[in-house]
């Protein structure tokens, strides 16, 4: 769904680039009439308007007729119907924001979003004595229940282990109260990365 949302939006800001151009042309062979070289006449002559109906006119022909073109043009009427269909649902459906649900009530639910408590989770892993810098990700199951990963750095003096200790137990709110499932991956840090 997330690609036919992007190609419904890259379709539509071609189509109004397209819409904006054509339109521009029309006024600027407006400005003056007859036959001159700045008049609609002569925008149909330079875009070739009267072979163009001709051309179709046998095109057209050749449609009333039962045969190969007419069912390649079946085929490519219908694709096309499909197609926009597609880019309509696109266009028009909006994404449903994926929450992590932290309690369940009989008078209603009570939510947070991904990047808040990937915040929070950031702010508290960096006030961790020896953590140089943390990088969060967080997923939400279908249910609403999240999974939180922290990467944090660390100097290499500093054990692996009692960081990761230290960081599990700061995001004690966050898996506790929240219920959100958390997993603390430590990484050494460059040589002069500063830790706080």
């Amino acid at each position: 769904m997330i690609l036919v949302r992007a190609l419904a939006r890259l379709v539509t800001f071609l189509l109004l680039l397209a819409l904006a151009v054509a339109g521009l042309a029309a006024a600027v062979f407006s400005i003056r009439g007859g036959d001159r070289p700045l008049s609609l006449p002569a925008l149909a002559d330079n875009l070739r308007l009267p072979e163009l109906r001709d051309t179709v006119g046998d095109y057209l022909g050749q449609l009333e007729v039962a045969g190969n073109v007419a069912l390649i043009s079946l085929l490519a009427g219908l694709g096309a119907v499909v197609l926009g269909l597609l880019l309509l649902l696109g266009a028009l459906r909006r994404g449903r924001e994926r929450l992590v649900i932290v309690d369940r009530t009989g008078g209603g639910v009570l939510a947070a979003r991904r990047r808040a408590l990937g915040q929070l989770a950031v702010a508290l892993a960096e006030q961790v004595r020896g953590v140089a810098a943390a990088k969060v990700r967080v997923r939400t199951s279908r249910r609403g229940r999240g999974k939180l990963r922290l990467t944090v750095t660390h100097p290499r003096d500093s054990s692996p282990g009692e960081v990761r200790g230290a960081a599990t137990e700061a995001l004690q709110p966050l898996s506790g109260g929240f219920g959100v499932k958390t997993k603390v991956k430590p990484r050494t840090g460059e040589s002069g990365q500063r830790v706080q």
